[in-house]
């Protein structure tokens, strides 16, 4: 299988460290010695271009926001691309000039082609607040230049030989101190530089010119260092301001869950256990860290259902003070479990699909609101169930009934918590019209083990409407023996 790479270029990776999709129209200026060295699209409508002083960019765009490059704020943002992008291939490196490279060969199958790994790997960008510049190639030096160049895709090693012919010459670094004699020379595209006598060109410029362009034309074999995922995810975004809507903290949630999800494929894990915090103010108006924990019955690692279960948690929670910094860490971690290797899908969606449901819904419910059936063995109806938080371990739950169900009786699907008196008409119980038996008795007697026995006789009954009801009769005995059996309505059926 011959290599295919995907480059990553952040073109304006001072402008767009750790800033939402949603700030993508303001006019930004990011300055290097007091010259421009990065602007936004709205800036450079502005009339701003690279190189400007920072006089000229007040005087064109007073309102434009004006930054300092932070190499290290650069390089932090890189790395956590790379982190990212760990979810689609373990061969991930890092590049000079902001880029970051794919070695995708052994993914297309999985990810459906080069164009869907491509849509995806932008979608992942996107989602951390970047915007870039991907190409494809069989080498991974002409696909870092092709992608600083411009958005170009080839696949194929002669096509990538043609492009690269068209290149400038100042895209190979090893080239920056020798392009005004090359220039002299007439010598401004690749194809022109590699029509040059080799050995010359090696005395003049070095052997490292032309052992970058051997490995962009795939001419000679490269070495890369690839990335390594660290062995705890702990991330942290400090926020551009104070910030007091939870849903506006979703956007920089999105991205550090992003980052989990390639961290989570690197190390083949998934989570059970998020702990997301939100820092506040810090010095003498002090403010404690807000903690929020989000446990899953189920581990999971997929991206989309994570932050769905993180925004219905932020959603549901009221902060204490302006958020100025959101971190997120992955505390409880089990190994991933293989795929199901099914023929078939499972009618209805896979056991994983339902822990997903469960999970949204105590997410944006609460734990108390979404309980599971526990059933005891006993015989009374109203004790023979309780009911638990779908989100207690299957450890600690009743043994299952080794009763069939098939061969008990019909049993209603609504039973009230507490029976309903019944009143007598004409020796027959009524409830809003006179109840007609369909059903033989059933008789239920227990408690005596507690000193509380009963004895019950069931019926299923019908109304005029055709309503069916569970009712039961209620013997006396023990102290009034005499006394006339009581009605009780103690269940509904569908």
């Amino acid at each position: 299988m011959s290599p295919l790479w995907i480059a990553v270029h952040l073109p304006l990776l001072p402008l767009e460290v750790f800033r939402p999709n949603w700030l993508d129209e303001v006019a930004a200026v990011v300055f290097e010695r007091e010259r421009v060295a990065a602007l936004s699209a709205a800036a450079r409508a502005c009339g701003v271009h690279e190189g400007m002083r920072r006089g000229g960019v007040q005087l064109l765009a007073p309102e434009a926001q004006l930054q300092e490059r932070d190499p290290a704020r650069e390089q932090a943002a890189l790395e956590q691309t790379a982190l990212a992008l760990l979810q689609y291939t373990p061969q991930v490196s890092l590049a000079p000039q902001a880029c970051v490279l794919l070695e995708v060969s052994a993914s297309l199958r999985l990810f459906g082609g080069i164009r869907a790994l491509c849509r995806k790997v932008r979608v992942s960008i996107s989602r951390l607040g970047l915007s870039a510049t991907l190409s494809c190639a069989v080498t991974a030096t002409g696909a870092w230049m092709l992608a600083r160049y411009g958005d170009v895709r080839t696949v194929r090693e002669r096509s990538l030989r043609r492009r690269l012919d068209r290149l400038p010459v100042v895209l190979l670094s090893a080239a920056q101190a020798h392009l005004e004699w090359l220039h002299g020379l007439g010598c401004r595209q690749l194809g022109q530089l590699r029509a040059l006598p080799r050995a010359g060109l090696q005395r003049r410029c070095g052997k490292a010119l032309l052992d970058m362009l051997e490995h962009a034309y795939g001419e000679a074999p490269e070495v890369h260092d690839w990335v390594v995922a660290p062995p705890v995810f702990q991330a942290r975004v400090e926020l551009p301001d104070r910030i007091e809507q939870t849903d506006i903290l979703t956007a920089y949630a999105q991205a550090l869950l992003t980052q989990l999800a390639g961290w989570l494929t690197a190390r083949q894990l998934a989570v059970k256990q998020l702990r997301l915090w939100l820092e506040h103010e810090r010095g003498r108006q002090a403010v404690a860290p807000t903690d929020l924990r989000i446990a899953l019955s189920a581990p999971a690692w997929q991206e989309d259902h994570l932050y769905s279960l993180v925004k219905e948690k932020l959603a549901r929670s009221t902060l204490p003070a302006p958020a100025i910094a959101l971190g997120l860490a992955a505390e409880e971690l089990e190994r991933r479990q293989p795929a199901s290797d099914m023929l078939f899908p499972e009618p209805g969606g896979s056991a994983e699909d339902h822990q997903r449901l469960l999970e949204l819904l105590v997410a944006r419910l609460g734990a108390d609101k979404v309980r599971q059936a526990a059933p005891r063995a006993d015989y009374r109806p109203e004790l023979a169930n309780r009911w638990c938080s779908v989100m207690q371990p299957a450890a600690s739950l009743p043994a299952p009934l080794s009763t069939d169900a098939a061969r008990l009786p019909p049993r209603p699907l609504w039973l009230l918590d507490e029976p309903v008196p019944l009143r007598v008409l004409q020796h027959k119980p009524f409830y809003r019209t006179p109840l007609e038996f369909t059903s033989p008795p059933e008789r239920i007697e227990a408690g005596w083990w507690e000193g509380r026995p009963s004895t019950r006789d069931y019926f299923t009954v019908r109304d005029a409407q055709h309503a069916y009801y569970w009712i039961f009769r209620q013997w006396h005995g023990g102290e009034c023996p005499e006394e006339e059996p009581q009605w009780f309505l103690h269940g509904l059926f569908g």
